[in-house]
């Protein structure tokens, strides 16, 4: 029987779907986490062998003290993981001490983690990115800014998601950024006007993919996350074919196995001297974990499947079993916020879409600044459909 440890089973809500699937295929799951277990959802009580509760998860030498006391109990960890971005150095830190080797180590970190060292795996996969360079001084970014021109982006070398990212259209905003700037390193980067399309895949212990998906994200997430915007993407049954080029090819330069994975590129959205054409794809960032939030069940209402499962079959048998013939959908997240008025209200919505959507629901606070507040998910036809949903969904007075 596999020993799997689970760093943070109870968050996302929804991760509870991961330990279940495990159980059903005969893993002894191990939970860590800093929250009490009484407080645990039935479900995941269910799903669990054991749990071992730590006074914070940021306490890495208590988490350590816990693996080592599932290892004293149960025997040896054949598999650590938390699926969470948050958690992913953490990881691999454990992984590292108690000699797991079924995902990456510490010494793999580097390329995992920060985007500079992505552009170079990029190029290596034949991808291309955007100019960018790591800037220290105030010096080197005026130095990048005249070689290349407003607008820029900059953003933290390591980090994900929206956090500490600012647009740069002139001088005043790269003085004003100098004038503030954190000690940790940041990338500066020409500002690519793009959409955001993801490649998504469960891969073997050969780093073969055995399930591929993606998804497009319609508003920039930087811009709801600054702005207060809608959030809105949607789920693909699979992805375009030069982003399943570009996809595999990446996932071969990083060397990746054994785990779910979301990478993100952009599409061109017009020609832009320095980086292509309007079509041509190019690298944005790599991560070594599933797509965040509720991404993993919108997987399952776009490819009839049940992504969980695939992943813990993965995870057992190093293959996973499909139906031939499936029911695929173009799947569409639209998250409102509380404090925008819009022409729709919930009963029209649903009076309207009721047969396409298929969850709808409260955002989690910690979530809500890239997913907005109440989010709706539907089931649609095709793109031309799951763009008309959005567009009338978060249409404001």
């Amino acid at each position: 029987m596999l020993n799997f440890v689970f760093i943070s089973p109870h968050f996302p809500s929804n991760y509870y779907l991961f330990c279940r699937a495990l159980k059903q295929n005969g893993v002894n799951v191990l939970g860590i986490a800093d929250t009490h277990y009484d407080n645990l959802s039935p479900e995941l009580k269910d799903s669990l062998s054991d749990y071992y509760q730590v006074p914070s998860l940021e306490d890495g030498d208590a988490v350590l003290r816990a693996v080592a006391w599932f290892t004293h109990k149960w025997g040896k960890i054949d598999w650590l993981e938390s699926n969470n971005e948050y958690w992913l150095m953490q990881d691999a830190w454990l992984r590292t001490m108690f000699h797991i080797d079924t995902g990456p180590m510490l010494k793999d970190m580097e390329k995992f983690k920060r985007k500079s060292q992505m552009k170079l795996l990029y190029h290596e996969a034949g991808v291309k990115t955007a100019p960018g360079e790591v800037v220290t001084t105030r010096e080197k970014g005026f130095e990048f800014a005249n070689k290349y021109g407003y607008p820029l982006i900059i953003k933290p070398d390591i980090g994900v998601g929206a956090q500490g990212i600012y647009k740069i259209y002139n001088q005043d905003d790269l003085n004003r950024f100098f004038d503030k700037k954190p000690y940790d390193p940041y990338i500066m980067e020409v500002l690519v006007k793009g959409e955001v399309c993801s490649y998504d895949a469960i891969l073997d212990s050969k780093g073969t993919p055995l399930y591929e998906t993606g998804n497009i994200t319609v508003t920039s997430l930087v811009d709801v996350v600054n702005d207060r915007l809608d959030s809105a993407f949607m789920l693909l049954p699979k992805p375009a074919d030069d982003v399943l080029e570009a996809g595999r090819n990446t996932v071969k330069a990083f060397d990746v196995k054994n785990r779910m994975i979301h990478f993100e590129f952009f599409r061109l959205m017009e020609d832009q001297e320095g980086l292509g054409k309007k079509g041509d794809i190019l690298g944005l960032e790599v991560n070594m974990r599933p797509s965040g939030g509720i991404s993993p069940d919108m997987m399952n209402f776009a490819g009839s499947i049940d992504i969980y499962r695939l992943w813990a079959d993965m995870v057992c048998h190093d293959r996973v079993w499909l139906q031939d013939e499936r029911s695929t959908f173009v799947c569409p997240f639209v998250g409102l916020r509380d404090n925008q008025a819009y022409k729709l209200s919930h009963s029209d919505i649903m009076e309207r879409y009721g047969h396409r959507i298929v969850k709808q629901g409260r955002v989690p606070d910690a979530m809500s600044g890239a997913m907005g507040n109440y989010y709706y998910i539907a089931k649609c036809l095709d793109r031309e459909e799951a763009d008309a949903f959005i567009a009338a969904v978060s249409e404001r007075v």
